[in-house]
């Protein structure tokens, strides 16, 4: 599903307009990144956590050129399915 399909969706479901649903959306997301900047993590009961991770410094090679490089250590982050989400899936 992309963004835009999840904004129809939500559109759809709540009765809002795409421009409201749109709106949430990002919302959404903006909470989401301001959580992670400041705390390292949200978490929705039942639906996951996103964590902030420190990734480590590593060595890479370049695919173009086949040179080695220097991959420098950065935040990622990442996701994990609470319990109802997994057992919405199985």
């Amino acid at each position: 599903m992309s963004k835009t399909e999840l904004v129809e969706f939500i559109a759809k479901e709540t009765g809002l307009t795409k421009a409201d649903a749109a709106r949430a959306v990002e919302a959404f997301i903006a909470g989401v990144t301001k959580g992670l900047k400041k705390d390292g993590k949200v978490t929705l009961v039942g639906f996951g956590t996103f964590t902030a991770k420190m990734r480590a410094a590593r060595d890479g090679i370049n695919p173009a050129t086949k040179e080695p490089i220097k991959i420098p250590a950065k935040m990622a982050a990442s996701f994990k399915a609470g319990s109802k989400l997994k057992d919405a899936l199985n």
